[in-house]
């Protein structure tokens, strides 16, 4: 089963159709909306301060979300896809983002509709990674302008296809679909 802690009588809410694996983390001031997945490993940890996740995201293998006490949150929107051991600090992701594996992003950093962070990717605080673009490297940097066909490939097929893949996994947990049988 996965931990689900609440921290100062908060606890974490989950919106309809989530999966969240076995050793799938999340404590604390956390709000998912529907369709979201959090995979093995993956630590949300909303003891600090606050995590706004939207719809149909997923959090993979092993990547960590987490804010700075008074001073950041997180918020995630809606067809985000945050990559194996990627490292979300306490940041703003709009919609329809890619985070690359290993790719971290920090703390007052604003990551624009429709961007692909590489993976291996450090984003400094303060940073604003402008819509249509593919960013890298480090300290990050626009690397080449995202195109139509890119950004269906990479950014609309992998939150559609981890939709498909939580669907492999889920039962029902305490009347949620929230847990993992594997």
């Amino acid at each position: 089963m996965p931990i689900i802690r609440p921290v100062h009588n908060i606890h974490p809410q989950f919106g309809k159709d989530c999966f969240l694996a076995d050793t799938a983390v999340v404590i604390g001031d956390v709000i998912m909306g529907d369709q979201c997945s959090i995979w093995w490993g993956t630590i949300v940890r909303g003891d600090v301060n606050s995590i706004r996740i939207g719809d149909r995201v997923n959090i993979q293998d092993g990547a960590v979300l987490h804010a700075t006490f008074q001073k950041s949150t997180v918020i995630i929107g809606n067809d985000v896809s945050i990559g194996h051991n990627a490292i979300v600090h306490g940041c703003i992701i709009e919609d329809e983002v890619l985070v690359g594996m290993g790719a971290i992003i920090m703390d007052n950093t604003i990551v624009q509709k429709h961007v692909i962070v590489a993976a291996g990717a450090v984003v400094l605080e303060n940073s604003i990674l402008e819509s249509g673009w593919i960013y890298g490297g480090t300290p990050a940097k626009k690397l080449k302008e995202l195109d139509e066909d890119t950004q269906q490939f990479f950014i609309t097929r992998t939150a559609a296809n981890y939709i498909k893949y939580a669907g492999w996994f889920k039962v029902e947990v305490e009347g949620q679909n929230v847990g993992s049988n594997g």
